[in-house]
């Protein structure tokens, strides 16, 4: 999911990205078992909204916090949870993953979906080491998205992606499952749960040690 790929629906404010739509119930078909009973779950750039509430409408003993640093999805965001009446949603924060201090403290799992490939690499570097300060022994990190594998692509519909987000923004890229890995150890977390998905996506999911 691009932003480019998010367009404006009836409401002013609220918004849909097609791709949000197709993958929400395979990523919460993996959430499910993994995510705490109760707790705080924080979505790190939650775009048009659809995929929190989504997870918050199926796992209803969660509290989900969702965060963008841009106005116009926090807006949309809200107004989903507005829209649906959703009680275990709070307020969308304003919440860059490259950010030095986050606002937030704690939270007991912590997903993304869909960034770090749209974003420079100093986003996945913030992404994780924000993680690893919110997040407790034994806490969650999630993210979906396209990964090369052992530095080649999965599909040459990821390579041909890859290549069109490089001509979009030199700094952006389908990443290295091996060096987000790496990444995330050095923080404190261990080798990653993966997942395959539809449309040759990935699911990675981390535990903090």
């Amino acid at each position: 999911m691009t932003r480019s790929t998010i367009r404006n629906t009836v409401g002013a404010m609220r918004r849909q990205a097609p791709a949000a739509a197709r993958n929400r119930q395979p990523i919460l078909d993996v959430l499910r078992p993994r995510l705490p009973a109760r707790g705080l779950v924080l979505e790190v750039a939650s775009g048009s909204g659809e995929h929190v509430v989504h997870f918050a409408e199926a796992l209803p003993g969660l509290v989900f916090q969702p965060s963008d640093p841009g106005a116009e999805a926090r807006a949309s965001i809200d107004d989903w949870v507005r829209t649906l009446a959703l009680g275990n949603v709070r307020p969308a924060l304003a919440l860059d993953a490259a950010g030095d201090v986050w606002p937030i403290q704690r939270a007991d799992a912590v997903l993304c979906c869909n960034m770090i490939h749209i974003a420079p690499w100093e986003a996945a570097i913030g992404l994780i080491a924000g993680a690893a300060h919110v997040l407790p022994t034994g806490g969650t990190l999630y993210l979906y998205g396209p990964y090369r594998r052992e530095g080649r692509h999965t599909a040459p519909s990821n390579e041909a992606f890859d290549r069109d987000l490089r001509q979009r923004d030199p700094a952006w890229g389908v990443r290295d499952l091996e060096a987000v890995a790496s990444l995330a150890e050095d923080r404190g977390f261990g080798s990653p749960e993966i997942i395959d998905m539809p449309a040759n996506n990935l699911s990675l999911v981390f535990k903090r040690l």
